[in-house]
């Protein structure tokens, strides 16, 4: 009895695509978040630069 609900579990695939979908998104996720963290940097010293000749 046991051993034949842990093979079946072990053959359940049932929720491996939201696991996928759910990796994937954190992926992009985090792609995004580094993207914008370098992108606000460059600004950030972009202003200071304008800042520094104005005065």
């Amino acid at each position: 009895m046991l051993k034949a609900a842990f093979i079946a579990f072990l053959n359940d695939e049932t929720g491996v695509a939201a696991i996928e979908y759910a990796l994937l998104a954190a992926g992009i996720a985090l792609v995004i978040i580094v993207a914008v963290n370098t992108v606000g940097s460059d600004v950030n010293d972009t202003f200071t630069s304008v800042s520094n000749g104005l005065n």
